[in-house]
């Protein structure tokens, strides 16, 4: 005979996990309010619609690289060739301009080409030598970062100062009052929300993410989906090249390189932001937020720039533990 448990002690015990779910999920916003009420009373500027819009626009081409490396974390994998997928954005769109005088639209393409081929490279990598994800792509960013600096003689930068006003405009241009790069971001974010959201391929990401050999069982052909996210992810992140190298009027070998770690910390603290502890696009959105205020937080109390870097590696570790707990307080509430 079956033994039920009285409704009385039931409905506690439901009650309790709720509202440890509901803390959990609002972890992050509580604390995320604290540095912003700590940078507001630290700093006056620190709310000003001026900093806002320059602190979105700083973190435009993270939260592209970031995007970028959502599609692959989804998909169950790792990419550390995100920066060099950047570079070689920046490189083939400058080369475009600068050597063969191709017009700025073509540039864009250009770069996005350079991306396609560090995409190409690893899915044969991955896909053909059957190597896995995180030493594929550790093997990508010696192979191409040693490509980059021969190419260079040493490391040395590709300066165009004259290039044209439209491609240099989607770094510094604005429509509306709002950056170009925001506005450039923002529209990969609506874009990869509804692909991973509301696509039947985005779907088939997720669960190759979740159990491979479930979703080849389901009929899922997940090498196919993975060589599909390889090329998008890279072609995504050879578009914030193409926003680095019209803000910098240059491209300087290795310079994509500083967006990776930051990258992997967004996706993984927005992990906290979503119900069922997963990469999201929404989620990576948040995690981007929060590290730019942090940074530009830390920046604007006029910190000694190795103690800044020192709290930003704190608050980072602080974070993603958080992110993790949360992870584990929902796989036991399950």
């Amino acid at each position: 005979m079956s033994i039920v448990p009285p409704l009385s002690a039931a409905q506690p015990a439901s009650s309790k996990n709720k509202m440890v779910s509901w803390f959990a999920r609002l972890g992050f916003f509580l604390v995320a309010l604290g540095f912003i009420s700590l940078f507001s009373y630290s700093s006056p500027v620190f709310l000003t619609l001026d900093n806002w819009s320059n602190l979105l626009q700083g973190c435009a081409i993270l939260l592209i690289v970031s995007l970028a490396m959502t599609l692959i974390v989804s998909a169950g994998a790792i990419d550390l060739s995100v920066g060099i997928a950047v570079d070689f954005g920046a490189a083939f769109a400058l080369v475009a301009l600068k050597t063969w005088g191709l017009p700025w639209q073509a540039a864009v393409l250009c770069a996005l080409l350079g991306g396609v081929i560090i995409g190409l490279f690893n899915a044969f990598l991955i896909l053909v030598c059957q190597i896995k994800p995180f030493l594929a792509t550790l093997g990508t960013w010696f192979i191409a970062s040693s490509v980059e600096r021969i190419y260079t003689d040493g490391g040395g930068s590709i300066a165009y100062r004259r290039m044209a006003r439209e491609y240099h405009d989607l770094a510094v241009g604005n429509i509306g009052g709002i950056p170009i790069p925001v506005l450039i971001a923002l529209s990969l974010v609506v874009i990869a929300y509804l692909v991973t959201e509301r696509t039947l391929f985005g779907k088939c990401v997720r669960a190759v993410g979740q159990n491979s050999e479930a979703a080849r069982i389901a009929g899922i052909a997940n090498r196919k989906t993975l060589f599909w996210v390889l090329i998008i992810a890279s072609a995504m992140c050879a578009v914030g090249g193409v926003i680095l190298s019209a803000n910098l009027r240059q491209f300087t070998p290795l310079a994509g390189q500083a967006y990776l770690m930051d990258a992997i910390a967004a996706v993984f603290i927005g992990t906290a932001f979503n119900r069922q502890g997963r990469a999201s696009i929404l989620g990576t959105l948040v995690g981007v937020l929060f590290l730019a205020v942090v940074d530009n937080g830390l920046n604007l109390m006029g910190l000694n720039y190795l103690l800044k870097d020192a709290l930003m590696g704190v608050i980072l570790v602080v974070a993603l533990a958080l992110s993790f707990w949360q992870a584990r307080l929902r796989q036991h509430l399950r």
